[in-house]
């Protein structure tokens, strides 16, 4: 099956399971979604992930991270937005790269030094292509 916008389902799937509070889901994966992926593992929104070597397609496993206690528990991404789409491509330069929720939250851009966060985008001094924002 094909699609015009992989990120965006994959956000969506995320984002419906834990609407429902399911601990893990499968994705398609690509590089871009592994490099998103490890990203909201190492800023502590996710639990952990794992690329499964499954024909035809490798899957993206990923754990989602709850907090507090079983009937009290919440999701830790309380948002995901999609930024840049297929039918509108949102680009930034350094000094231009947004702020997410006062800092709460992060954006993750695609640039010439890799997918990175805004905080290490600013860091290395690199503008690039937003893909979305995650609080």
């Amino acid at each position: 099956m094909t699609m015009s916008d992989p990120i965006a389902d994959m956000l969506t799937r995320i984002r419906n399971a834990q609407m429902v509070r399911h601990t893990g889901i499968r994705v398609p994966s690509s590089k871009i979604k592994v490099a998103i992926v490890k990203i909201l593992r190492d800023e502590g929104f996710v639990e952990d992930y794992r690329v499964t070597q499954e024909r035809p397609q490798p899957q993206l496993a990923i754990k989602l991270k709850y907090v507090g206690e079983r009937k009290e528990r919440h999701p830790v991404i309380t948002g995901l937005k999609r930024v840049s789409k297929p039918g509108r491509r949102v680009y930034t330069r350094v000094s231009e790269i947004p702020w997410v929720r006062s800092g709460m939250g992060i954006t993750i851009l695609s640039t010439p030094k890799g997918v990175l966060t805004g905080q290490q985008a600013r860091r290395l001094g690199v503008g690039g292509e937003v893909l979305c924002y995650v609080w």
